[in-house]
């Protein structure tokens, strides 16, 4: 439930982050971060051009989910340094617009049935908002599988 009540608020803070912005050397430094992680990882991502950087590891069937679209799916969610802030077993449903700009993105890449990597800026997420478990302007990393679109 604390993890649930963790994805509520940060859906309610979606229009606070959206007023986060970020000088040019913030965003190259969250962009080196990310790469340095990748690359210890061994993963390797495309980019968009928000600072997305994504790997979509089953493609799904079907068409690719649309903004209105309501999604049920799973999710693992940590920081760069390998701490797991959460971990929602039980499917979560949200409609695409609702959620937060890392996660819109990639749902408008995707499908149902797919499984996806992304690392995403501290702009896609939370920005500079602290939450419990998230240190504010904390880059995020998510392991995803989408089980249901209507």
């Amino acid at each position: 439930m604390k993890y649930f009540n963790l994805l509520l608020l940060a859906i309610v803070s979606i229009s606070i982050v959206a007023c986060t912005t970020y000088s040019d050397e913030e965003m190259s430094d969250f962009d080196k971060k990310i790469a340095k992680y990748l690359d210890k990882e061994g993963t390797e991502c495309k980019k968009s051009d928000s600072g997305l950087y994504y790997k979509i590891i089953e493609e799904g069937e079907g068409d690719l989910i649309q903004y209105k679209d309501v999604v049920t799916f799973t999710y693992t969610g940590k920081l760069l340094n390998g701490e797991i802030f959460d971990h929602q077993k039980e499917p979560v449903e949200f409609s695409v617009d609702k959620l937060i700009g890392a996660w819109k993105e990639i749902m408008l890449l995707t499908k149902k049935g797919s499984k996806v990597f992304l690392a995403a800026p501290p702009q896609l997420g939370y920005g500079d908002n602290k939450l419990d478990d998230i240190p504010a302007n904390s880059v995020l990393i998510y392991e995803m599988e989408i089980l249901g679109v209507e």
